[in-house]
């Protein structure tokens, strides 16, 4: 099995240069990894102390930050070097001030795993929540470099725990140590002989809840909002926003809503603001607008959500009415707000935890959206009651970055 995969990664490799033409985003993963191993050699200099994070997305990197300045606060004589295997992750945090070189991971070829870990030498390695390749694992084991695993995930359906997975489960013997989120990940790791495990907890629940020290001021929105009650939809796709334009549009309250889309390419802004009825504002024209006159406003750029969502007397965060994925909860529930989803989270154990605790509700067509997006708009005591089990359970749950701040500083 262990050669069919680096054949497989070898073909891949050599294949995907073919796709450029037909997609944008594979333009990115091909074009950014052609790169990786300049920007090390130009950033990373061979009597440089290192530390390599990889995660393989944004919301890793979210998941990660806290770990990020644990670290660079434990060791900063070191530089950190923080790889993406998705551009979603590298096109937006290749210039973070958190690290001293961003790259794209390459293909994992026993040939690019070698040249990587030559150029990085780094003395300690984190892995965020997940991404098990198996020839940076080997390479990193067998020159005997400190790998941990933080805010990990399992599975039973992943293949570490089928009859024919011994050799990926030989990866995870490069791990010093599994810092997982809950005990159904620690009892599947303990099952094939993993007994160096802790429960810690999710990273991204400290990631979150220091959002409320920040400054989440936002003037503009101020002003959208007024004094009613608003709305906020987060990280939607078309599914999504279908659900919510027709909600929007038989709505008769003064509830406002914002909207910020996943994906903000211009003919997808257009089209959601066509198929609202009420009056709509884009946050790219509000300049010398009225924006208290305005019922919808669309976030047709990136980064402001997190604050968004402290205007929030409601939450609806997407990606789970489709298959696409349910993007972050934990950034809308910190704020002590009730949550809505689409109905596909069971690979989400936050979102299954918080749905039974009450605090999250999930819908699945126009019909479910329609009964809890009232109810919560009109029984102030219900909205009011769900949001305070969302703010406890993000508050009872911090605490994983101390747990390996303490391991770390043995």
């Amino acid at each position: 099995m262990n050669q069919i995969y680096n054949l497989t990664a070898k073909l891949a490799e050599l294949a995907l240069p073919l796709s450029i033409p037909f997609n944008s985003k594979m333009r990115q993963f091909v074009e950014g990894r052609r790169e990786s191993f300049h920007i090390l050699e130009r950033k990373i200099g061979n009597e440089d102390k290192v530390i390599w994070f990889h995660m393989a997305s944004l919301g890793e990197f979210e998941q990660g930050v806290p770990i990020l300045d644990l670290v660079r606060s434990l060791f900063s004589n070191h530089k950190i070097v923080v790889s993406f295997f998705s551009p979603s992750g590298y096109e937006q945090k290749k210039n973070t001030p958190l690290a001293d070189a961003v790259v794209y991971l390459p293909i994992d070829t026993k040939e690019n795993a070698e040249k990587f870990i030559d150029l990085v030498h780094p003395e300690l390695v984190i892995f965020i929540k997940y991404e098990f390749w198996p020839n940076y694992l080997k390479e990193l084991n067998k020159r005997k470099i400190r790998t941990l695993l933080v805010s990990g995930g399992f599975r039973q359906d992943q293949l570490f725990f089928k009859s024919y997975g011994s050799w990926m489960r030989k990866s995870l013997e490069s791990f010093e140590h599994f810092f997982v989120q809950n005990s159904e990940s620690e009892k599947l790791l303990k099952s094939i002989g993993m007994n160096n495990v802790t429960v810690s907890g999710d990273t991204r629940f400290d990631r979150v809840a220091a959002q409320l020290e920040q400054n989440n001021k936002l003037e503009f929105v101020e002003e959208f909002v007024g004094d009613r009650l608003c709305v906020v939809a987060g990280s939607t796709w078309p599914e999504d926003e279908e659900l919510l334009a027709e909600f929007i549009n038989n709505d008769t309250s003064t509830t406002k809503f914002i909207i910020a889309p996943h994906q903000i390419k211009p003919e997808g802004v257009a089209g959601l603001k066509k198929s609202i009825s009420k009056k709509v504002i884009l946050f790219s024209e509000m300049e010398d607008r009225l924006l208290s006159e305005y019922q919808v406003m669309i976030i047709d750029t990136i980064g402001l959500l997190t604050k968004v969502y402290n205007y929030a007397d409601i939450a609806y965060v997407g990606g789970a009415v489709g298959t696409t994925g349910l993007h972050n909860i934990l950034e809308a529930a910190t704020f002590g707000i009730p949550v809505i989803t689409g109905r596909n989270i069971s690979k989400f154990p936050e979102a299954i935890r918080l749905r039974k605790l009450a605090g999250l509700y999930t819908v699945n067509d126009q019909k479910d959206l329609q009964e809890i997006l009232s109810k919560f708009v009109e029984d102030k005591n219900f909205r009011e009651k769900t949001g305070m089990i969302s703010g406890h359970y993000i508050s009872s749950n911090t605490g994983a970055t101390k747990v390996i701040e303490e391991y770390l500083q043995k």
